[in-house]
């Protein structure tokens, strides 16, 4: 269910009386666990007449700390775009996200600053969800207690979720998300997505070599850390049409053509021509085929790609659209 969608970059809100039911968070992928814990706030603020609200954090608190560090080998990869995060999150029914910018202020904010401007005065927090091991506030000083003795200060209640697990008992986790995504595993991460995995954005204007080719591509730009392994995919394009397409696509920085390092997702749609220049697409990566080469020439790169879209057809053949 989607809700109308507020988002705050600063608290207070413009109207800080509309008390919340609030979870707190990264929310990267938006998987399975994630889905779990929205639903449990929406249903929550259904029951209560709050609104159903989410606080994450822009950059990722370990990209933060991994730049202040000089450790860029400790950054972990993006699963989602912020537009595709924002963009789950009212899908599974959040009327209101802020986005707390992470920076040196938030990371030596004090839990009970914390508590008071972002839960009490920002939010006007009534029911509040968080993991089991959720620390907050400076130098990690704040936890479940100190949470729950504030909720009777200020008159909010405290619940905890466990780890949410798989149907063999495995967490559902962010960083296995991205361990499947990095082996091309996308079996794997569809069933902690309890969806294809997908991603979002506007076609821009590639170098047309793809038309000299035979194969025209629509081209989107993807984040530099992007979690998903570079090479070719099976893929279903929405955005560009009343229904869904199917195509091949190549995820990569190009390297038999280019030396510019710019990772890019090139998708050729099989049997449809459209004017999608500037059109927001969403790309589903159903299933990996081979890794990104660099080829010794062009025909070589040719006979690849043949083979590349024999196999897509193949796999729509065999699945269906």
């Amino acid at each position: 269910m989607k809700s109308v969608l507020s988002i705050y970059r600063t608290l207070p809100r413009y109207n800080s009386a509309q008390p919340s039911a609030v979870t707190i968070g990264n929310f990267d992928g938006v998987h399975l666990g994630h889905q779990t814990i929205l639903e449990r706030v929406r249903r929550e603020a259904i029951q209560l007449n709050l609104s159903p609200s989410v606080v994450t954090f822009t950059p990722h608190p370990r990209v933060y700390f991994a730049q202040r560090g000089n450790r860029p080998e400790l950054i972990p990869t993006q699963i989602s775009t912020l537009r595709d995060k924002l963009t789950l999150l009212a899908d599974h029914g959040m009327a209101q996200i802020v986005l707390a910018k992470f920076n040196q202020e938030f990371a030596d904010m004090e839990a009970e600053h914390f508590i008071q401007q972002l839960l009490v005065k920002g939010l006007n927090t009534k029911w509040l969800l968080v993991g089991e091991d959720f620390r907050f506030g400076h130098q990690r000083s704040g936890n479940i207690e100190s949470l729950r003795n504030a909720g009777e200060r200020y008159g909010f209640t405290v619940e905890t979720v466990a780890d949410i697990a798989d149907e063999q008992g495995r967490r559902i986790s962010s960083s296995e998300l991205r361990t499947a995504l990095a082996v091309g595993n996308m079996t794997r991460s569809a069933e902690l997505l309890g969806r294809p995995y997908q991603l979002s954005g506007h076609v821009v204007h590639g170098k047309k070599l793809g038309r000299t080719l035979g194969y025209p591509t629509l081209n989107l730009p993807v984040p530099p850390l992007f979690a998903a392994k570079s090479g070719v995919y099976v893929v279903r394009a929405y955005g560009l049409g009343p229904g869904v397409l199917q195509g091949i696509a190549s995820l990569g920085v190009r390297p038999t053509v280019t030396e510019s390092g710019t990772l890019l997702l090139e998708v050729h749609l099989l049997d449809s021509k459209v004017d999608a220049y500037g059109k927001l697409v969403k790309i589903e990566l159903l299933d990996f085929v081979r890794e990104e080469e660099k080829f010794p020439d062009l025909q070589t790169m040719i006979a690849a790609i043949d083979n590349d879209v024999r196999c897509a057809r193949e796999y729509f053949a065999a699945h269906g659209l």
